[in-house]
């Protein structure tokens, strides 16, 4: 089966399962005048320690596209066996095909290939949080720097001097800066494009405002753009789109929470396609629009009345393992924290799991139900992952010094604990 089979949405009704050496994790797609729709809807199996944050960014997904994808299973600790949706087609967002395009509801970038204008190039992004939103409109790439140092801007020295964890002028390049080894500034005044040494939070809504891309993406990214190139920021929660004679909606949450603007939104949206209805003269099935509207979960829905739903294309595992975060083992002569006792010992491996795929990571095991992080290979460095887990989390851990136990947290602490975490990726 050739690459471009893989590629074009219109030719995928073809075998019901392909191996995972045809169907790599790219993502670069040909791009077709009057082309829509990119990409092709996939499933795939879990095996032991999967989580599906390690099985998205293996194929390009951000958090909450590979979680809402797939709501009925534990993004941490899914049973193994079960399938995975891998929603790894896109509708195009409706802006000129220059440079970079953002979608900020999508959490997804394009990039226009300059060379060749039949290829885009996507990947999932992070962007800023309520109250830091990061901003739209059209501006261009003003900088580029590699193994980039951190000004912290004095707002958000004054937030982490709040929480305890006070803040250089600097952070140096290195593993603790956010930053990551690439960052492209952009004619936004105090906004970039950047990597981040936190990458499981890519594709949620949890930066100051500047933009993250995994390591290995903001890589490619860093290589294919150009000081002056154009970077259009949109926010485009409902997209449609034609694939021969299917008519697809692809619905994201809104990222204005205001109800009135969110109404909005949805009324411009029935609109549009009242007007396709007319136009095209076939009749929309309105119970699967609002469904979709209803879930916002990414996946791309057919919704006239004759449509059937859409195809996932089945593919076996990679004969080489996902890169999973799994902490070296621990023993009695390590530096360890007492971190928390949990209500089970599903809630302590979810926990466990959780710490693990932390940025930088905090290796975690779960013993029944108490979660113990380490090895660490100096008091310093368990007492650097002391401080993160309260700045970061409000937990208050105990070091254990090689030899020596602790108690466990008491019971008190524990929904608070895993109440955190949970807020945190949810």
């Amino acid at each position: 089966m050739s690459f471009c089979l893989l590629c074009s949405c219109q030719l995928l009704r073809g075998p019901d399962t392909i191996s995972s050496l045809e169907f790599s994790p790219i993502r670069e797609f040909p791009l077709f005048d009057g082309q829509a729709i990119i990409g092709v809807a996939a499933q795939i199996e879990t095996d032991e320690q999967d989580s599906l944050l390690v099985i998205g960014r293996h194929f390009g997904l951000g958090y909450d596209e590979i979680t809402r994808a797939n709501s009925n299973l534990d993004p941490w600790l899914p049973e193994p066996g079960s399938t995975v949706r891998l929603p790894l087609r896109f509708i195009i967002p409706e802006a000129p095909r220059k440079g970079v395009v953002l979608n900020l509801a999508a959490k997804r970038l394009f990039l226009y290939n300059k060379k060749n204008g039949h290829k885009v190039l996507t990947y999932p992004v992070g962007i800023g949080r309520e109250g830091w939103e990061t901003p739209q409109g059209l501006t261009r790439i003003t900088a580029k720097t590699a193994k980039p140092s951190w000004t912290v801007p004095e707002s958000i020295r004054r937030e982490h001097a709040k929480k305890g964890d006070p803040l250089p002028r600097v952070v140096p390049a290195g593993p603790n800066n956010p930053l990551g080894d690439y960052a492209l500034r952009l004619g936004f005044p105090g906004y970039l494009i950047h990597g981040t040494n936190k990458p499981y939070g890519v594709g949620m809504e949890v930066s100051h405002g500047c933009v993250r891309l995994y390591p290995e993406d903001i890589a490619k990214l860093f290589r294919h753009v150009t000081v002056g190139s154009q970077v259009r920021i949109v926010n485009q929660p409902f997209l449609t789109a034609w694939d021969g004679d299917t008519l697809f909606l692809q619905a994201y949450p809104p990222t204005d929470k205001d109800p009135k603007q969110v109404n909005r939104l949805v009324q411009d949206l029935m609109a549009r396609l009242q007007k396709i209805e007319q136009e095209s003269g076939r009749p929309i099935d309105w119970d699967k629009v609002q469904a979709a509207i209803e879930r916002s979960d990414g996946v791309l829905t057919p919704i006239l009345n004759d449509d059937t739903d859409d195809f996932y294309l089945t593919i076996s595992r990679p004969s080489t393992k996902f890169n999973r975060p799994i902490p070296k083992a621990i023993d009695a002569d390590a530096w360890k924290l007492s971190v928390a006792k949990l209500p089970n010992e599903k809630q302590a491996r979810q926990f466990a799991a959780m710490l693990n795929h932390q940025g930088p990571p905090i290796p975690a095991h779960a013993f029944a139900t108490n979660v113990i992080a380490g090895p660490f290979s100096s008091s310093q460095d368990a007492a650097s992952a002391k401080k993160r887990l309260l700045s970061e989390f409000s937990i208050t851990s105990q070091v254990m010094e090689p030899g020596k136990m602790v108690e466990i947290p008491q019971a008190s602490q524990e929904n608070t604990f895993f109440t955190n975490l949970l807020t945190f990726f949810d």
